[in-house]
């Protein structure tokens, strides 16, 4: 009889994160946000447990950087006892963000946990009716960051077992928007002949090969504007002679990124109704959704009507329309856009705002924060800025200057 194994592998859940940027939102919402990553947690069980797997493999970061909190560990052990009654195992690896030597609680999990307890490559074996069916490799970092080729040092150790499965919390060495820790070539993943490559460290989903299967889940809960659409958990099953794979979204809210241009917009009623309809599709939502809205337009009217809150009238009442609801929406975030081109027909004999716009392009905001970041209490309340907010900052900036100068033009 042809042997086979099922498992759920997810990463990166987070558990607890902070979600900050987002304490402006409701009252009334913002508990579901800092709960979801738990909630999450609940539907991986569900999935698990509906799927009837062998065992599940949660591949690095399950707790939000060394800040961990005791309800984080609390509700990942509950999950754990939970699939234990469902005499389903559980194998655990430790990434950058939750690594060993952080300031970790002391719970005891059930007996069906199994922790990767350093930075040396070690496996277990499963079993089933009482004989080996699949290996399962992996470390946990000890320390903030792994620089070395860990995948280098993959070996596997009894070829008698039917399946081989390694866990690597890590990036491609060619990756250059995450932070390159125990970076591997795929080469170095292919030629070492293990059954699937379960990975962690990326949080969007990516299927780096099919044969072996190289697998990023992602992470199972977005958490901010970069983290849009599904989320969630892969089931597998492998066999002696081939893998499927299928994608399964367990998040428990959406952050979704929609860029409505509203150039043909004449005065703010068509404005209105145009974001009106072009949002309606979102009522069709079933999980609550978190909004990043960008507006674009080939016409500064945009920056005016900006100015005079009109765009956040428009917003808010949306909002209250469907805040209260089970599944609701909430637009936390606005960006407008004028296409550069119209700005530059607009002021293309100005040289002023033509070197305000170089100024804006060659000046890097940090050195303009260094004395906040190195105040002594001002420091302990201001995290440093990703490049994304820094980017964003300054365009907003731009934006009112330019927005100002062009307005008192009219004047």
């Amino acid at each position: 009889m042809s042997k086979q194994v099922s498992f759920i592998h997810a990463a990166d859940l987070h558990l607890d994160s902070p979600f900050t940027g987002l304490a402006h939102v409701p009252k009334s919402i913002f508990s579901d946000i800092r709960e979801s990553t738990f909630s999450t947690l609940d539907r991986l069980v569900q999935v698990a447990i509906k799927k009837s797997v062998n065992f599940v493999l949660l591949v690095g970061d399950l707790f939000d950087y060394d800040k961990q909190s005791l309800k984080a560990h609390i509700k990942l052990r509950a999950a754990c006892e939970k699939l234990q009654e469902h005499g389903i195992v559980v194998y655990i690896s430790h990434g950058n963000h939750d690594y060993l030597n952080a300031k970790i609680h002391s719970i005891t999990y059930p007996d069906n946990v199994f922790i990767f307890p350093d930075e040396k490559i070690r496996h277990f074996i499963y079993t089933y009716n009482q004989e080996p069916l699949a290996a399962i490799y992996g470390f946990s970092y000890e320390n903030e960051a792994v620089f070395t080729n860990k995948a280098k040092q993959y070996n596997i150790k009894d070829s008698s077992i039917p399946f081989h499965i390694a866990t690597l919390h890590g990036s491609l060495q060619t990756n250059t928007e995450n932070d390159t820790y125990a970076p591997f070539r795929l080469t170095d993943l292919k030629k070492r002949n293990f059954s699937y490559w379960a990975l962690g460290h990326i949080h969007q989903r990516c299927l780096l090969s099919e044969s072996p299967p190289i697998v990023y889940p992602g992470n199972t809960q977005g958490r901010h504007h970069k983290e849009d659409g599904e989320k969630g958990c892969y089931h597998v099953v492998l066999t002696e002679t081939n893998s499927y794979l299928s994608f399964i979204p367990i998040q428990t809210i959406q952050f979704q990124s929609i860029t409505i241009d509203v150039s043909s917009c004449d005065d703010i009623d068509n404005f209105e109704q145009t974001i009106r309809q072009r949002l309606k599709p979102l009522q069709r939502r079933t999980t609550p959704l978190l909004v990043s809205l960008q507006l674009t337009s080939n016409h500064p009217k945009l920056y005016e009507w900006e100015q005079y809150k009109y765009i956040d009238d428009i917003v808010d009442v949306f909002n209250e329309s469907f805040v209260e609801e089970k599944d609701w929406i909430y637009i936390y975030r606005i960006t407008t856009h004028v296409k550069q081109s119209s700005l530059i027909d607009i002021v293309e004999n100005d040289h002023f705002i033509s070197e305000l716009t170089k100024q804006f392009q060659d000046t890097p905001i940090d050195p303009l924060l260094t004395d906040l970041y190195g105040h002594r209490q001002g420091r302990k309340f201001v995290n440093h800025m990703t490049q994304d907010e820094a980017l964003y900052i300054k365009q907003k900036a731009e934006q009112l200057l330019i927005q100002a100068l062009l307005k008192g033009e009219g004047e």
